[in-house]
């Protein structure tokens, strides 16, 4: 069944989103994780999504966050130089192509250097605005990111979708007042507005006050 959306503004996820950066992402986070002994399954649930940081807080609750934000600062750069299997998401180069005319923005963990390095490689055109790591102070779930990229698109809340994949960014989206597109096999198991299995799935139309997504 198709559904439809209208908005005034998109607020897009990178990873998982508009790119397809599992295999990266999971191999150098499964190599962190090694010496800490942590269950691998507990570690690829817990770090889509939200910013390094904040998932080695959460794997490692007793660790001085000093060394989180330390090791973070390592995990960003690694992951910058590391794009070896990176590609754009089925039809995210169309929905960005057809976004270029109305506000819309990335809004994603990563910070600029590693956002700039996936989006590159997936042969994606990084949005005007972006909304990155250096520019929040707290990650996924926290809705601070999409509220500040809607803001700053002068767009209110509940006039903006959201394209997620993850169940951080998904309840960051929600919790912000705005629908999602949940993008992904394992986006609608967190309850997304509506879920699609990538962007192939997603056709937009331009208004006179804003555009009409038509999705299925």
């Amino acid at each position: 069944m198709t559904e439809i959306l209208r908005a005034r503004a998109a607020l897009l996820d990178m990873d998982g989103t508009l790119v397809d950066s599992t295999a990266v992402v999971e191999r150098l986070w499964l190599a962190w994780a090694e010496p800490h002994g942590l269950d691998p399954e507990t570690v690829l649930r817990v770090v889509h999504g939200r910013q390094g940081h904040q998932s080695m807080a959460i794997l490692l609750p007793e660790r001085d966050h000093a060394i989180n934000l330390h090791e973070n600062e390592i995990m960003l750069a690694t992951e910058a130089g590391d794009v070896d299997g990176v590609v754009g998401i089925a039809g995210a180069d169309r929905l960005l192509a057809a976004l270029e005319t109305v506000p819309h923005a990335i809004v994603t963990s990563a910070n600029v250097a590693l956002m700039t390095a996936r989006m590159q490689a997936a042969g994606l055109t990084v949005p005007e605005l972006a909304v990155t790591a250096e520019n929040v102070s707290a990650s996924k779930p926290d809705p601070e990111g999409f509220l500040l990229a809607a803001r700053m698109l002068g767009v209110a809340p509940a006039e903006c979708v959201v394209f997620e994949d993850s169940g951080a960014g998904i309840q960051a989206g929600l919790a912000a007042g705005m629908r999602v597109v949940g993008v992904g096999r394992h986006a609608g198991a967190h309850a997304p507005t509506v879920h699609v299995d990538d962007l192939t799935a997603v056709t937009l139309t331009h208004l006179d006050d804003g555009f009409e997504l038509r999705i299925g």
